[in-house]
């Protein structure tokens, strides 16, 4: 019972009522346990093959569920019986623990070269909170290994008396951290969530004296772990399965720095996050200057690692110790964007562009985008006046191919939503293989064009049955101070242009636990790249709605049949109850 005070003179009185199962849930029941009022473990496993998909399942997967569902509600050690009660079985159905939406483990193919794969990519990686002014810390790439992302950036600058290097964002007032720490802790837990290799993209701002320093950091800090290819240049990257527990080093070789011209990023839009938790992905496509050409574009939106880099000091000799540590070599050919997107034969490399380059590149040279992919590295990184350390929108890079789509990890919203929800893919591990479509051409050598218009290739039904854990995650107050919460559920796909949409349920008044058992239906032209977006909101008459709990899950990883869908905060921290029973099909 919860009780609401209203206008300080009196109150109301709500009671939490436990919804019962949804019909379709009844009726499963029903059929598989051939009216009975319990389901055998072979009643289970023919309903796990036929309605959730699971065709390998076998009798002893079944009575293992079985278990798992009697220990977790009767909390008794040893059961004689493997059978469900409808009550178990509803239970078992919204468990995300014992019945989740997506595989929690590794199941892709792990042997392809490294740019078969898009990587989960931390930009600016030390900082702790905007690009300006705030701390840089190994606490936030701490946090992001712990969450599976497999690239993160160091930027380096000596200290104030030249003989030491610290990790800061140049130019600004952030505060520095020594690197010596930041790799430590880069050791430390680079595979606490994942087995395969760490990426450490280094923005590099040293003389050669500190570069000889840098590698001799590097080298003992990892020992072993460190990754030296023994060519100096590579023709084909290894594969995640060859490179498990092992550090990878990528920035620009010290010939190429010193080369490098002193170019900042020119643009003056700044950024306004209108809504509290981010704005829709598809207003977050970058302002474009219209007028420039392609060349001039390339050229004003260089690599972060070509800026500042014209050290006087720098101009004497290099540091080889150094350049041996480097094995993905990055670099930015002259001569523009078109040249710079020029497949080598002999080599392979990685290529960075700014949000707005890869839209300016993508408009002229999609499909040339795609086959440089194939084989290079393609890094994206925020535009220079993210200075609140917001995101982009992921697909257009995802769509063309780009495997590390650099983001602000602290840089919370839907953005980054979507970059979580990618990454739920294969485990969680940080590496996704790229669909077929994009490592393959035709007869006639043509690649995937992102612009085409496609066929739909699948529908996906999904429903929304019903709601629970609000009243355990939050005080009775948290969404209305005179009465229960009003949820509506918002669901919908981001991917491809073509696919993407929002719908949304009705609003079910003065209830912790709704039930709105509501049907959509999604059209799919690119099913391989499509994110299911899901939200719950409180509705306001008065104010703007309240969040409740969101997620993004792969659509290709969907587990068909009726899941349980887990909620997340805002930060991407999942919410201890809150959760969705919903059920999903191809047809």
């Amino acid at each position: 019972m919860g009780t609401y005070r209203m206008c300080g003179c009196f109150t109301r009185k709500f009671k939490v009522i436990e919804a019962a199962p949804p019909p379709d849930v009844k009726a499963a029941f029903d059929k598989y346990s051939e009216g009975g009022n319990q389901m055998t473990a072979e009643q289970l496993r023919r309903f796990l093959v036929e309605v959730q998909g699971q065709s390998g399942a076998t009798v002893a997967d079944a009575e293992e569920i079985a278990l798992q569902v009697l220990q977790k509600r009767h909390h008794m050690a040893k059961f004689r019986r493997h059978a469900l009660t409808p009550d178990d079985f509803f239970q078992y159905l919204f468990s995300a623990d014992l019945n989740p939406p997506i595989d929690m483990k590794v199941h892709h193919d792990m042997t392809a070269p490294l740019s078969h794969y898009f990587v989960f990519t931390g930009h600016n990686s030390y900082l702790t909170g905007n690009q300006l002014s705030s701390d840089c810390s190994d606490v936030p790439i701490i946090k992001a290994l712990k969450r599976g992302v497999r690239v993160v950036e160091l930027d380096l600058w000596p200290n104030s008396t030249k003989d030491d290097v610290h990790v800061l964002h140049g130019r600004t007032l952030t505060a520095p951290v020594e690197l010596i720490k930041c790799l430590k802790s880069i050791k430390e837990h680079a595979f606490s969530a994942s087995e395969y290799p760490v990426i450490i993209t280094l923005e590099d701002h040293l003389t050669p004296k500190l570069q000889a320093k840098v590698a001799q950091m590097v080298t003992q800090t990892f020992g072993k772990l460190l990754f030296c290819p023994e060519s100096e240049c590579l023709k084909e990257f290894p594969s995640p399965e060859d490179l498990k527990y092992r550090i990878i080093i990528s920035t620009k070789p010290p010939k190429e720095y010193l080369e490098a011209q002193n170019n900042k990023d020119r643009e003056k839009e700044k950024d306004s996050d209108d809504d509290v938790w981010g704005k829709e992905p598809a207003e977050l496509t970058a302002n474009r200057e219209d007028d420039k050409t392609d060349s001039d574009a390339s050229e004003n939106n260089q690599d972060e690692e070509d800026t500042d880099a014209s050290e006087p000091e720098m101009n004497s000799s290099r540091a080889p110790g150094y350049k041996s540590l480097i094995a993905i070599h990055a670099g930015k050919p002259k001569g523009g964007l078109r040249k710079a997107l020029k497949v080598e034969p002999d080599k392979v490399r990685r290529l960075s562009l700014s949000e707005q380059a890869l839209e300016k590149a993508t408009e002229s040279y999609g499909t040339d985008v795609v086959r440089f992919t194939q084989k290079n590295f393609l890094r994206i990184y925020p535009k220079g006046t993210r200075f609140n350390s917001s995101n982009y929108k992921p697909q257009i890079g995802w769509m063309h191919g780009a495997q590390m789509i650099a983001f602000n990890m602290q840089g919370y919203g839907r953005s980054l939503w979507l970059m979580h929800g990618m990454f739920r893919a294969n485990g969680g591990c940080g590496y996704v293989k790229k669909p077929d479509f994009l490592m393959n051409a035709d007869a006639k050598g043509q690649v995937f064009d992102p612009r085409a218009k496609l066929p739909v290739k699948k529908r996906l039904k999904v429903r929304v049955y019903m709601g629970d854990g609000w009243n355990l995650d939050f005080k009775k107050t948290h969404f209305d101070a005179y009465s229960p919460p009003d949820f509506y559920t918002r669901v919908g796909i981001t991917g491809v242009p073509a696919d993407e949409i929002m719908k949304k349920t009705k609003i079910k008044e003065d209830n912790w636990k709704p039930v709105w058992d509501e049907e959509f239906i999604f059209t799919l032209t690119v099913p391989e790249l499509a994110l299911l977006r899901v939200e719950v909101h409180e509705y306001d008459m008065s104010e703007k709605d309240d969040f409740a709990g969101q997620t993004c899950l792969p659509v290709s990883e969907l587990k068909q049949g009726i899941r349980t869908v887990p909620l997340f905060d805002r930060k991407g921290e999942k919410l201890n109850s809150s959760r969705l029973l919903m059920r999903f099909d191809f047809i």
